[in-house]
């Protein structure tokens, strides 16, 4: 089971990074807060002090079109905020 699914690179998070040295990534959503702590530091090398988790619902949307009603559904995910040590520095590099 891959625990690190992507980095989530937006203006929010960047500014998290630049400023608190946090970062965010989307994650496996069965995965828990020690399995992303092990995970990080063993993809990056570095020394993670503490993770926040989240859990986006799907969203379910309904269309009226001229074809009739059309609904879809967009997929959820597990977001995790990874606070890292004082000192860590170029966490991206490594990308």
């Amino acid at each position: 089971m891959s625990i690190l699914i992507k980095p989530i690179i937006t203006e929010k998070a960047t500014n998290d990074s630049e400023r608190f040295n946090r970062y965010t990534f989307v994650v496996n959503k069965k995965a828990n807060k020690i399995q992303i702590k092990d995970a990080v530091e063993a993809a990056y090398g570095v020394t993670v002090e503490k993770v926040r988790t989240l859990n986006h619902p799907a969203l379910r949307k309904t269309k009226y079109t001229k074809k009739g009603l059309v609904s879809g559904l967009t997929s959820g995910y597990k977001k995790a905020v990874v606070q890292l040590a004082e000192g860590e520095i170029d966490f991206y590099n490594n990308l």
